[in-house]
């Protein structure tokens, strides 16, 4: 074996981004209605992931966490940019948007819509995407080479929810208990 440089995996958990042209770099997170949208230069050889919850929060100015898609992609877009990307030549492939819960709204399916309307509107091509479903996802991206890999969590071990027997009311009574 050579004395070559070995991968590092930098993890992106919820409410952030990371960019790198490290070739030995590997960006990871974990998904479940959130959404991560990789982006990459293939001129530049650049990249980066970032890791949403919602579309859009409340919060403006400093404050603004990248929880939410809207500052996100602004952050993740604006870093690459000053690594030396050039918008017109991003790519993205985007993964997530699960609904893990069954009993909740369909926050993944938002955050997806949401995803696939912001890159139509700044003109970045998407070029691969694992969205919806009831499945976690793993993603592994290599943000110098655009590379993405994908592991499905299987749903019984994520999507679950479980249903508790409804507890019978009290006996009623006439008895008042005062406290």
């Amino acid at each position: 074996m050579g004395g070559g440089t070995l991968d590092h995996t930098i993890a992106v958990i919820q409410g952030e981004y990371r960019i790198s042209d490290d070739p030995n770099a590997l960006l990871s997170t974990i998904l479940g209605s959130c959404v991560a949208v990789c982006l990459h230069d293939s001129v530049r050889k650049i990249g980066g992931m970032n890791h949403f919850l919602l579309p859009y929060g409340q919060e403006q100015g400093e404050s603004r966490p990248v929880r939410y898609g809207l500052f996100a992609m602004e952050q993740l877009i604006n870093a690459l940019m000053k690594g030396g990307a050039r918008k017109a030549n991003l790519q993205a492939k985007v993964f997530g948007g699960a609904k893990i819960t069954a009993d909740l709204r369909d926050i993944g399916a938002t955050n997806a819509q949401f995803a696939h309307q912001f890159l139509a509107n700044e003109g970045v091509q998407i070029l691969g995407e694992s969205l919806g479903g009831t499945n976690a996802r793993r993603v592994v991206f290599r943000p110098a080479t655009g590379h993405a890999r994908l592991l499905i969590v299987p749903s019984s071990t994520v999507a679950q929810t479980e249903t508790l027997p409804r507890r019978p009311p009290p006996p009623k009574t006439n008895d008042i208990e005062l406290f």
